[in-house]
């Protein structure tokens, strides 16, 4: 009987050695003569017990983690006489960590073979675009808004309502749009979806088209991800020869067809107006709105422009109804969110449950607090332009609305955790410079507010005229807010006005620290 095991070929899991484990195990069976099949799959988002290797058992799959290539050949005796080891999980859904989950969107994400399409329908996949496909777009559009989904890239807009917007335009042709430029510090939910779960993106997409009409995709994804760029061409051709993508999909009247466009790293193509001009072959610059992309969007089309985790929500909720995804979450926020732990925490990891759930809990419960042992003193969530929160505000749940009543944002789900070491003046300017280097330069408050942000916190921080300096500080951040033309200029006081609020003990006379080299 031959053994199977899982082994991501994630990203994350293989910066850590997952293809030199899986090499391993394969050349220890083969001294020993065992016969092993190794699927591929994505990682399930326990990063500090990758690589994690599972194993079919009659009982449901088995892990072990981290495993070394050195642990093979001696993992391999343990499976074989099913004997003890320190590396042995127990079965892989009830660790702790990943049953008290709920997980919707990332359900087959570490569970199945990413690159192919019978896997993926063997664990309930493309029901929703069969649904879809009987629905009719007015059916669709009904069950997409009655979810309550919002988009999981930032501002989270009503999902039906962009969707109904273009299904309603007029134009000879629409287009659909994923915004896959997954830029923010300490997110990768997009990236692990995309080669853990590739079709569930394609389906997603394919039942926007259907919703509203258009018959052609683009799928725009970071360049510094190739990994994902590989699955999801694997995954299109895929689809296309099951027919799920092309004329007549899945045996109907409707057609769609994808294509992958890789971006050249600009942050600020994560706004949809700069990656729309990006696509179109242009540097990616800010549009002015409106137009909204809903009324002209790529080539002047009417265009649903999306995040992937918004793609990605979409076929449980054509599956299992809108009613089953709304009875998950809080107030305005409805279904489940991916959310990204990282930074100076213990157990770093994807983990994905409702909305309302506390920051506390996912810090020090979930997350288990810091990796060095320090006390937590700051976590920013919502990326590079999210605010930090000190502990006081730990009890805010995880919503849109409660993070906005607290000046913060939940973005993209990223949360990035830092220790009683930090120098928050340093914080407040990293997000000055980062927003000076990733302007388009299109508008004044971005491009020179920033600048002028970096030299004043500098000036502060070597304790020149501080209270000035941060009055000065703080009318930039205003002029950023209010006159951006986009959200990179808009949000950057987000990180800046926070620090200074909640840590001012780190911009006083008495820090006087050195500016940043």
């Amino acid at each position: 009987m031959t053994m199977r095991l899982f082994i991501a070929r994630d990203a994350g899991a293989v910066a850590v050695g997952a293809d030199d484990v899986a090499l391993a195990f394969e050349q220890a069976a083969a001294r020993r003569g065992i016969e092993i099949e190794i699927v591929r799959t994505g990682s399930r988002g326990l990063y500090w017990l990758e690589p994690l290797v599972e194993v079919a058992t009659p009982q449901g799959r088995v892990a072990f983690g981290p495993v070394t290539p050195t642990d093979a050949p001696f993992l391999l005796e343990a499976i074989i006489s099913d004997g003890p080891h320190p590396l042995r999980l127990g079965i892989t859904e009830e660790i702790p960590w990943l049953r008290r989950q709920t997980r919707l969107t990332f359900a087959r994400c570490g569970v199945i073979d990413p690159r192919s399409v019978d896997d993926y329908r063997a664990h309930g996949g493309y029901k929703g675009l069969e649904r879809a496909l009987t629905l009719g777009a007015d059916a669709i559009l009904a069950d997409v808004t009655t979810s309550g989904l919002r988009g999981r890239g930032g501002a989270g807009f009503p999902t039906g309502i962009k969707w109904r917007t273009v299904a309603l335009a007029s134009g000879t042709r629409k287009y659909i749009v994923c915004n896959a430029d997954e830029g923010d510090s300490g997110t990768f939910a997009d990236r692990m979806i995309m080669e853990g779960d590739p079709f569930v993106v394609i389906e997603g997409m394919t039942i926007a088209g259907v919703a509203v009409g258009a018959s052609k995709g683009y799928i725009y994804i970071r360049s510094e991800y190739p990994h994902a760029v590989q699955a999801m061409n694997t995954a299109i051709s895929a689809a296309k020869g099951a027919g799920y993508l092309g004329a007549g999909i899945g045996g109907s009247s409707h057609s769609f067809d994808l294509e992958v466009r890789v971006g050249a790293g600009a942050y600020v193509c994560g706004e949809e107006t700069s990656l729309l001009e990006s696509l179109e072959g242009r540097r990616g610059i800010v549009r002015a709105k409106p137009p909204l992309p809903a009324h002209q969007g790529l080539f002047g089309k009417p265009t649903v422009i999306n995040n992937v985790l918004s793609f990605a929500a979409i076929p449980f909720i054509l599956a299992g109804g809108a009613k089953a995804y709304a009875d998950f979450g809080m107030g305005r926020s409805r279904g489940t969110m991916p959310i990204q732990l990282a930074g100076n925490i213990r157990y770093g990891g994807l983990f994905e449950t409702a909305f309302g759930i506390t920051l506390g809990e996912l810090v020090d419960d979930i997350g288990g607090g810091t990796l060095t042992g320090r006390a937590v003193r700051a976590v920013q969530v919502g990326g590079p332009l999210g605010a930090y929160f000190p502990r006081a505000l730990f009890d805010t749940p995880f919503d849109y609305e409660a993070f906005a009543a607290r000046d913060g944002l939940i973005g993209h789900g990223g949360i990035v955790v830092f220790d009683d070491s930090v120098d928050m003046a340093k914080q407040a300017r990293f997000a000055m410079e980062f927003c000076a280097v990733e302007s388009c330069g299109k508008c004044t408050p971005c491009r020179i507010g920033s600048t002028r942000g970096v030299e004043t916190i500098d000036k502060i921080r070597r304790g020149e005229r501080v209270a000035e300096n941060i009055a000065v500080v703080e009318d930039l951040c205003n002029t950023m807010k209010f006159g951006s033309l986009c959200a990179l200029g808009g949000f950057t006081p987000y990180p800046v006005m926070s620090a200074l609020k909640h840590f001012k003990d780190d911009f006083g006379p008495a820090t006087h620290l050195q500016a940043a080299e």
